[in-house]
């Protein structure tokens, strides 16, 4: 067996083994990469109930509202939460904890990140289109390496926008 290492970016490392006629490649899981979010600042478009935008990046993925670990905005149409990061990220993976009541509200938000701050970040390119995370849950997604300090989740429709945690892995 012979393991070699391959430097493929400023963070990141393809294994490769060889065995004989064989080899096996070996790609980190992206949430290898660090949960930057901690370390920005979040904003929203408003605040009801006292769901500061702060609450949804302070690590806890409590789902319950009530616990004081999740954001919320006022009932508007195109409702946004934005994350400002100290640096520019690759940002490989958005992670999302939605509450575990009226879960549905989160449904066809949009995740996008760049650097501009037109429009509140919300003329970046998009990343995903949340469908729908299941009430109290966690769901990634994969942003391929896109490049910003700005990420935002912008809900184009008539609801409130409530983040019990975001979580953002890149380098």
């Amino acid at each position: 067996l012979k393991l070699t290492r391959v430097f493929l970016s400023f963070s990141t490392y393809l294994f490769i083994i060889f065995k004989k006629y064989f080899f096996f490649v070996i790609v980190p899981h992206s949430n290898s990469f660090p949960n930057v979010a901690p370390i920005g600042t979040a904003t929203q478009s408003s605040t009801a109930f006292s769901g500061y935008a702060s609450a949804a990046i302070d690590g806890n993925r409590d789902s319950s509202y009530y616990s004081g670990s999740c954001s919320h905005t006022e009932n508007a149409i195109g409702n946004w939460w934005s994350l400002l990061l100290p640096a520019v990220y690759r940002i490989a993976t958005i992670s999302i904890t939605n509450r575990n009541e009226l879960a549905d509200r989160i449904n066809n938000a949009e995740i996008l990140i760049g650097n501009s701050l037109e429009n509140n970040g919300n003329n970046n390119p998009r990343c995903a289109v949340i469908s729908s995370i299941p009430a109290g849950g966690t769901s990634s997604f994969d942003c391929g390496g896109m490049i910003g300090r700005l990420v935002n989740v912008f809900l184009p429709v008539y609801n409130p926008l409530t983040i019990c945690e975001l979580e953002v892995y890149g380098g």
